[in-house]
């Protein structure tokens, strides 16, 4: 390869690919790689001092059963957790089923008729829903956000935190009670409360909406089976977790959050959406309906940063649903309502006050004895209750309580001993204390979907067909520009599924997640001495919320400086679409940074920027390497730009994987970094999630980073971004095993390889498309893009044309249209073979061949293979074809298809047609008929 692209050596490419005023002196000073069985015996012998407490804490997160089925095939499955986000629809059928599957779960339950793929956890779907109901309330002067004082107190603090930097006030009150003024533009509600209360909350609904306002209710999907649903009480959003929905715990994380909504709010919901469409032979078939509304193409007009969502997590809460159907989820509800009203009822007659007559799962209680002798005689049986203030205690159950658990119950709170009664006695009559006018009526999960996988052996098969429907890397390279589609070892994710991590409940007390902290503190200090950046949060629980965090810790630090005025945010043309988003999200004023014609930072243009708003520059967004592959040059003079203006450097890590081992942020200038822990740290991308964006800042910024309301972070107790501590805990052992198994040398080298990779796929398809964006030198960093615009008025094929003929060619297409519209770009990343990386380049050599058929007239421009791309197995053996080229080139075009075959699952599908027909659950027959008719 080396030979190839006219390097002696590996050190010689990388001399020339990397800055020399960068490149870190001497090695990173971290530990030698280690093999896989050591680094796992380590692991467990950390993991092992994680105690795992029988926890009733509630608070949006309860302890289930994962279906082993569901574990072995879905979560433990890399057919599932390799796939990236759909955006290739025809590659990936199965997967949209099964999002379609949970959006159909979530519209049934919380009865509004709109739902989205899932967003990052239930904290930041509030977040979400105030923003959204913000930007609706029109050109009015509202800004006043009504929040209950009975919701989860993490939702609240997100809310508070999102809100600051959008000049929304936030009052906390009673709304049970509290009048509804004219300033205010939205309200949340939580149901069930926080502390278990289950109240009709039609009123509240209504004089909200009398006053204008629409109506958040932040909801829980099991107690929506008994419950009367939100769209019924007059809610204009729903959003929630639904994490019991057989996702373990973690921790805090990951859990897949779920928003839903009316029917007219369609084009504000935030996040991804699955819609019903048809492809070119008029068959139903599934896609992600409403693209523009992504943030990386409205930029900095985007009311949203979302960019990951859970989908690996909502895949498996899905096929819970499908798996239990609505029957085996109502049972499930009975049986946690029914232990929850026996205990109730035990505790009153042991002489503690119960104290909401209402509720589904969660009993609020006055112990006789005071909270603090409660909380000391449970933790004495391994016992964590939720202390709620000084003289109540909150008990919530959940799918595993069983009797002999609410017995041990009683006997905490009757000084140890035995009640004196069996729990068998205490069953009510009517078994429910739910009101009679908030017990649901409404049908929930009708379609056949949910009612024809009851057994085992038919939900295997069922997970088997739609896996069978994704590409995902079992199959090939997915050579994806900017997404860093790697190796996600085997021995990185099996501890993922250790219940020693995945049965903590993130709010359990501290010294029961001793093998956490230690897991937390070495990945910190791993993340600083990769970056160069002292001070490591691991709260953001994607690379978007990292933006977001980053960025409010360099305002939070101008605020305390006296420097208000600071909003400007100077961000480069070629920046990830996430970044102007983000700066707006952070109360920022973006100023664009023109580039030069090689799309490198344009260094006049940004001093001029930066002289002119020198009284309000607060940051340069930068990402780096460039978005379009190469390492600029001028990095360092950038950054002392920005700081000579009074500006922080907040760089974009998306594309750290080109410089861990050579060079650290943190010495050529940059202040903050987040890292793409999906990305680079090998954490699996799971079809569009779960991911994870730390920060990395200075020690000047260290105090202004994310804390938590309920369990403090370094004595940092407010300002958190997301829902739980530390973000997405459970997977942060991936990262931790790799770091470990590469050590300084191997990830180093896997920096290296990388670089490698890409100037050799540019070298290799150089002369049959051009490259763009290359250093001086003619080098390109970690990836390279090539030009594809020529073709359409040469042969009329455009960029997709050639996506969708690489999945007859069995791969998956590289990042198509992004950063440049009409190019490819192309990451080979380290973890793919020479043997593979020849195997794409003979694919793309071959289909420039095709197109050059096109441009010779020997094939028609609307009837050739790749206009027709790409060809399912129904349609190449179908009865008709009357096409010039034979069968075999549209199916077989090269020698290892025929030796294995990946075949799309449906024709080319209609963007249009889906977004004008919009269907984002599972249609009854007749709707889908009428769809594709």
């Amino acid at each position: 390869m080396l030979q190839s692209i006219g390097y002696a050596s590996l050190d010689d490419l990388i001399d020339a690919a990397v800055p020399s005023d960068i490149r870190m002196a001497g090695s990173l000073d971290l530990p030698p790689g280690g093999s896989e069985s050591e680094v796992l015996a380590e692991l467990r012998e950390i993991a092992s001092t994680n105690q795992i407490f029988r926890s009733y804490i509630g608070m949006g997160y309860h302890d289930c059963e994962t279906p082993p089925v569901i574990q072995r095939n879905i979560l433990e499955d890399p057919g599932w957790y390799t796939a990236y986000t759909p955006y290739q629809a025809e590659i990936a059928q199965g997967r949209l089923e099964a999002l379609l599957n949970f959006q159909t779960t979530v519209i049934d339950l919380t009865g509004l008729p709109i739902a989205n793929a899932s967003l990052l956890d239930e904290a930041t779907g509030a977040a979400e829903a105030m923003g959204m109901t913000y930007a609706l309330r029109g050109n009015t002067e509202r800004n006043v956000f009504l929040v209950a004082a009975d919701c989860h107190p993490q939702t609240i603090e997100v809310v508070c935190t999102r809100a600051e930097t959008r000049g929304i006030r936030v009052r906390i009150a009673n709304l049970l009670e509290e009048s509804i003024g004219e300033e205010v533009f939205g309200i949340l509600l939580q149901y069930p409360s926080t502390d278990g209360l289950v109240a009709d909350l039609r009123g509240v609904c209504e004089r909200a909406h009398a006053a204008g306002a629409l109506v958040t209710m932040a909801t829980d999907l099991l107690a929506l089976t008994m419950l009367t649903s939100p769209g019924e009480l007059g809610a204009d959003i729903a959003v929630g977790n639904s994490q019991r929905f057989g996702v373990p715990l973690g921790y805090g994380g990951p859990h897949a959050g779920f928003f839903a909504t009316r029917e007219e709010f369609k084009r504000q919901i935030p996040g991804r959406i699955i819609g019903v469409s048809r492809d070119a032979s008029g068959r139903p078939a599934l896609r992600m309906a409403l693209q523009t509304r992504e943030q990386h193409i409205r930029r900095e007009k985007a009311t949203s940063n979302i960019c990951t969502a859970q989908v690996l997590l909502a895949v498996i809460a899905g096929m819970y649903a499908v798996y239990h159907g609505p029957e085996g989820l109502t049972r499930i509800a009975r049986r946690v309502h029914g232990l929850a009203t026996v205990l109730a009822e035990g505790l009153r007659r042991l002489g503690n006050r119960v104290v909401h007559e209402s509720f589904f799962d969660t009993v609020r209680v006055e112990p006789r004895e005071g909270g603090d002798e409660a909380m000391r005689a449970a933790l004495a049986r391994r016992i964590n209750l939720r202390r709620l203030d000084e003289k109540t205690v909150c008990i919530a159950l959940d799918e595993t309580t069983s009797i002999d658990d609410v017995q041990e119950l009683l006997e905490v709170f009757n000084d140890g001993r035995d009640p004196g009664f069996a729990v068998q006695e205490l069953l009510p009559d009517d078994s429910s204390l739910i009101p009679g006018e908030l017990r649901r009526q409404s049908a929930f999960l009708t379609h056949p979907v949910f009612h024809a996988y009851r057994s085992e052996t038919e939900l295997l098969r069922y997970m088997h067909k739609l896996k069978s429907r994704d590409f995902s890397l079992v199959h090939g390279m997915i050579p994806l520009g900017s997404c860093t589609m790697k190796l996600n070892a085997t021995a990185e994710m099996m501890p993922i599924t250790w219940p020693e991590f995945g049965r903590l409940h993130p709010c359990a007390p501290a010294e029961q997640a001793g093998g956490y902290e230690i897991l937390f503190e070495q990945l910190r200090r791993q993340l600083a001495e990769i970056t160069g950046l002292p001070h490591v949060s691991l709260q953001p629980n994607a690379g978007s919320q990292g933006e977001y965090s980053g960025l409010l810790a360099i305002r939070r630090y101008h605020h305390s400086r006296g420097d208000l005025s600071r909003d400007v945010c100077l961000i480069p043309q070629s920046a990830h679409g996430t970044n102007p988003a983000s700066a707006v999200m952070a109360g920022m004023r973006v100023v664009v940074v023109r580039t030069d014609a090689q799309s490198n930072i344009d260094v006049n243009d940004l001093r001029t920027r930066a002289e002119e708003h020198r009284d309000r520059l607060t940051a340069h967004m930068i990402t780096y390497p460039s978005t379009h592959g190469v390492f600029e040059a001028t990095v360092r003079e950038v950054c002392e730009i920005i700081h000579q203006a009074g500006g922080q450097v907040y760089l974009d890590g998306a594309n750290m994987n080109a410089m861990v081992g050579l060079c650290r942020p943190g010495e050529f200038g940059a202040d903050v970094c987040h890292l793409n822990l999906h990305k680079t740290f090998c954490i699996p991308h799971g079809g569009g999630g779960p991911g994870m964006g730390p920060i990395a800042a200075a020690d000047h910024l260290a105090e202004f980073l994310p804390g938590h309301p309920v369990v403090p972070i370094h004595g940092q107790e407010r300002y958190a971004v997301s829902a739980a501590p530390w973000g997405s805990a459970s997977i942060l052992p991936i990262s931790w095993v790799y770091i470990r198994l590469m050590g300084a040398e191997g990830l180093k080298r896997a920096s290296e390889i990388a670089i490698l990779n890409a100037n050799y796929i540019a070298r290799m398809l150089e002369t049959h498309y051009p490259v763009l964006y290359r250093a001086a030198n003619g080098t390109v960093a970690h990836e390279c893009i090539v030009d594809t615009r020529q073709l359409r008025s040469s042969a009329g094929v455009d960029v997709e044309d050639i996506a969708k003929r690489l999945m007859d060619y069995g791969f998956h297409a590289p990042t198509v249209s992004f950063p440049v519209a009409g190019t490819l770009m192309i990451e080979p990343t380290e973890s793919e073979s020479k043997a593979e990386i020849d195997r794409f380049c003979e694919a793309m050599i071959m289909i420039r061949e095709e197109i050059a058929r096109i441009e010779s007239e020997e094939w028609d421009r609307e009837d050739n293979p790749l206009r027709n791309a790409p060809h399912p197995a129904e349609v190449v053996i179908g009865d008709e074809w009357d096409h010039a080229y034979p069968r075999s080139l549209a199916a077989y075009p090269t020698a290892w298809t025929r030796e294995q075959k990946f075949w799309p699952a449906v024709s080319r599908v209609e963007s249009a047609f889906g977004d004008r027909n919009l269907i984002c659950a599972c249609p009854p027959i007749e709707a889908y008929e009428s769809a594709v008719s």
